[in-house]
């Protein structure tokens, strides 16, 4: 795999520097941030980082996207899946929802070594084969952030590395409900990534997510799970 030449992980480390409040824009191979326009879909995707206080599980939010039918991907790290067992089922549960990985512990990658990275990278990956037997297919990498190594990795692993094209803030507590849709208002396109945290620690995200719906629909845009986006858009 081609990797990355120092200018470009000066600007990777530049762009990711506060992941909740921008968008990497560096391209790569092997790194996904959107599908090609030509669907009119785009990828709801919801992080679930573990978290030191709270229930670490937004369950009004889960239950509004299921009753809405609204597809989605979750990207769950290990050590909130192993803390989290009943609400993964009921992610897992759901046929328009999507499962895939985002870390052991929420560590940052860039810096450690091959082995330290695959640790960190494969630890979900082999417990939701594990207990659940379900296979994970794309790796968010923690605070977006990612290196050669990253890459070569997650290649490794047979995963592919996902990023954003639209970030929505939702953890930032100053930011309000109209903040953030007016941020993201302009992102909004065709075979587009958006983020969001479905850990509880999401500001407004359910209500954002519940208006974002008019927005799409005046855009002939359509929610899906990122597998399928992909497999309709490609890249």
């Amino acid at each position: 795999m081609k990797a990355l030449g120092a200018i470009g992980l000066v600007a990777v480390a530049a762009t990711i520097a506060s992941a909740s409040l921008s968008i990497p824009t560096v391209e790569a191979p092997g790194l996904i941030r959107h599908a090609r326009r030509g669907c009119h879909q785009v990828a709801l995707t919801f992080d679930l980082c573990p978290v030191r206080r709270g229930s670490g599980f937004d369950s009004a939010l889960v239950d509004e996207l299921a009753d809405d039918h609204i597809p989605a991907t979750f990207f769950v790290s290990g050590s909130w899946m192993a803390r989290h067992g009943d609400a993964l089922r009921r992610l897992l549960a759901v046929p328009f929802f999507e499962v895939e990985t985002h870390g052991q512990v929420h560590a940052h990658l860039t810096g450690l070594d091959a082995t330290a990275q695959r640790r960190e990278i494969e630890g979900p990956v082999a417990l939701l084969h594990a207990r659940y037997n379900r296979e994970s297919t794309f790796f968010r990498p923690p605070y977006g952030e990612f290196d050669p190594t990253t890459l070569e990795v997650a290649h490794t692993l047979g995963l592919r590395v996902v990023t954003w094209s639209a970030v929505s803030g939702d953890p930032d507590p100053h930011l309000s409900e109209a903040d953030i849709l007016r941020s993201l208002a302009p992102r909004l396109r065709d075979g587009g990534i958006v983020i969001f945290h479905a850990n509880g620690r999401g500001w407004h995200t359910r209500e954002v997510v519940h208006d974002l719906g008019q927005t799409l629909a005046e855009r002939n845009l359509h929610p899906a799970t990122l597998a399928e986006m992909m497999h309709a858009c490609g890249e």
